[in-house]
């Protein structure tokens, strides 16, 4: 499944401490835990009190971004060092990213946050407004980093945050199915997911990092190589900026620039100032 925005770690070494390297078909009460928990995403713009969420940096609280401001704070070469070029494109157009008339629906339904979080026909929660970048390094090419920004109601970027940490600690191997009208339709994907550690950057209020390897068990399909991606998501008030790189089964994807990741943090949290 070549994404939109891109995650991947090798071992499943954070889900196998959990006890869960392997997700089979779930039960009926998790079955039901995980519909519920996804219509409390689709449905209340205020996160439940009991939702876990970083204190936020700035003293005020943070105010929901429109589209025009969303890409107002949208990084720009000036932002970066030298040979940085950053590119608005279409949402869903990375460099490796899929026709928009296909994405992938989990087999496990408690597994599908995780492509909705970097499925170009899977928005992460319908957000409110939403900006795509595409940022190159000249001479370095594995540098490349894909970043999606996404605005959503007070409340709702903290709710989304925590349920994809819920399904980083299930969701270590599962499969998904191709739908939509795209040539790969019913094409299968078997995807191993691992979360990594990362810092919180300065000016977040969570950042949550993945690595995500897929590869196609469908005879015949060319849609889906062996593929590496990796991902940090960062909670900047009501919005959520997911940066992503992407490798090969040979070539690992490295963690998004620290730089970048930074850099943009820092604009979300002044949009919202």
């Amino acid at each position: 499944m070549p994404p939109r925005f891109a995650p991947t770690l090798l071992p499943l070494v954070a889900l196998a401490l959990a006890g869960c390297t392997t997700v089979g078909p779930a039960g009926s009460a998790d079955r039901a835990a995980t519909a519920s928990a996804a219509a409390t995403v689709r449905s209340s713009v205020t996160a439940p009190a009991g939702v876990p969420s970083a204190a936020t940096p700035s003293a005020a609280a943070p105010r929901a971004l429109t589209a025009a401001a969303l890409r107002a704070a949208a990084l720009a070469g000036q932002d970066l060092a030298p040979g940085w070029t950053v590119t608005v494109v279409t949402p869903g157009q990375g460099s490796a990213g899929p026709a928009s008339a296909e994405h992938e629906t989990s087999d496990v339904p408690a597994c599908q946050p995780v492509l909705d979080a970097i499925g170009p026909a899977n928005p992460t929660g319908e957000p409110t407004a939403e900006t795509d970048l595409s940022l190159t390094r000249a001479g370095a090419p594995g540098a490349d980093v894909y970043a999606a920004l996404l605005a959503y109601p007070p409340g709702r970027a903290a709710l989304l945050q925590s349920l994809l940490d819920q399904v980083l600690a299930r969701c270590g191997t599962f499969t998904s199915t191709a739908t939509g009208t795209g040539s790969r339709k019913g094409a299968k994907t078997q995807h191993r997911l691992a979360r990594a550690d990362t810092p919180t950057p300065e000016g977040a209020d969570g950042a949550t990092a993945f690595t995500l390897t897929s590869g196609s068990t469908t005879p015949g399909d060319p849609g889906v190589a062996a593929l590496s991606q990796d991902a940090t998501v960062v909670r900047v008030g009501t919005a959520l900026a997911v940066f992503s790189t992407v490798g090969s089964g040979k070539e690992p994807a490295a963690a998004p620039d620290p730089a970048v990741v930074l850099a943009q943090t820092r604009k979300l949290r002044a949009a919202q100032g």
